[in-house]
């Protein structure tokens, strides 16, 4: 595998687990930060500047997906890695 998969795939879970602090803590709730990702995800959607093909969209689309299940997981209670997450969005989408 590609090195910089892999730094993506740690900074990815890092991120997951800022999350889960921000939950955690009470700064924020799930519903909040799940609003996030869907503030994200639209950002991703409507950029026409980049005239991104379905396979790219696809690929930006990812983290902010895997993310989104990972505040999932985290308010039922579960916690999953990274490939198992990976695999819920592949078959998601």
């Amino acid at each position: 595998m590609n090195t910089a998969n892999l730094q993506l795939e740690g900074m990815v879970m890092a991120l997951a687990s800022l999350c889960e602090a921000l939950v955690d803590k009470g700064l924020l709730n799930h519903k909040e930060v799940g609003a996030a990702f869907e503030r994200a995800m639209q950002a991703v959607e409507q950029d026409d500047a980049h005239k991104l093909s379905e396979a790219n969209l696809a690929a930006a689309a990812f983290p902010i997906r895997l993310l989104s299940l990972a505040n999932q997981a985290h308010e039922r209670g579960k916690k999953f890695t990274f490939s198992d997450y990976a695999a819920i969005v592949g078959k998601l989408t």
